[in-house]
């Protein structure tokens, strides 16, 4: 009965769920190599179990997750020998994963959340012109190293900046052929921008800084949001996630005191 209910795919998400928040609660509690003691908890099998149907598309058979469970104890006995022998201590791989995992942890909850009527319209709302459809701009630009330089430039009547490869000009360029060529907070100021004879800017692309003559705009329209709505939810996943990971560094970052010499 216990096998067959972890093969349900909602018990899976509940009892993953309670792992989840078991382990958020355990962050920060190192395991101890000396313990030799394994205990694989109902809650872990079924993590196990959900990790499976991920990766495959369904749920396991028993034979499938008694092999699952084989491997994380096998996994677990070494893990615990390599901490006992200190090979986990000065491997930049090692401390990347566990960094990486701690980030997957913060924004793990996040993964599985749907956003409510009211949330995905606010944030619809706010980020509307990300989906903005039809919108055209025609620009010249000069590129700069620097601020300063470009700050210098921007009395002159026809700023050249310096040679790159960027294009000098972009025409009939929508958002996504903007974004392409300088990136997407670039395209963002832009499209903010209104028409003008004289240079604006200086604008920061990851290239370094532009001035910018926009000379022609043709306005586009946000479509309505059930248009655009399973690329609006991913949308708002992603940013939660992101937002979520920030917050939690954030929190951890507080109680350290770092000096860089």
């Amino acid at each position: 009965m216990i096998r067959s209910a972890l093969r349900d795919p909602l018990a899976h998400f509940l009892l993953a769920g309670a792992a989840i928040w078991g382990v958020l609660a355990l962050a920060g509690e190192p395991v101890d190599p000396a313990e030799r003691s394994i205990t694989l908890s109902r809650e872990q099998q079924a993590g196990l179990a959900l990790a499976f149907e991920r990766t495959m598309g369904r749920a396991p058979t028993d034979a499938e997750l008694d092999a699952r469970v084989d491997q994380w104890v096998r996994e677990e006995v070494l893990y615990r020998e390599a901490l006992r022998l200190g090979l986990d201590e000065g491997d930049p791989v090692v401390r990347r994963r566990l960094a990486t995992k701690m980030d997957e942890l913060a924004g793990a909850e996040a993964e599985l959340a749907r956003p409510t009527e009211a949330q995905l319209a606010e944030w619809y709302r706010d980020h509307g012109t990300d989906y903005e459809r039809g919108g055209i701009l025609n620009f010249e630009q000069a590129w700069f190293p620097t601020r300063e330089a470009a700050l210098a430039a921007r009395g002159e009547d026809r700023p050249q900046g310096q040679s790159t490869s960027l294009p000098r000009t972009m025409a009939k360029a929508d958002r996504e052929d903007i974004a392409r060529a300088f990136g997407t907070a670039f395209a963002d100021e832009m499209l903010a921008l209104s028409v003008a004879r004289d240079w604006q800017g200086p604008i920061r692309s990851g290239y370094g800084w532009h001035l910018v003559q926009l000379y022609h705009r043709e306005e586009g329209s946000v479509p309505p949001l059930e248009e655009v709505r399973d690329r609006a939810e991913r949308d708002w996943r992603g940013r939660t996630i992101q937002a979520r990971r920030e917050k939690a560094y954030q929190l951890l970052r507080d109680a350290y005191t770092i000096e860089i010499e």
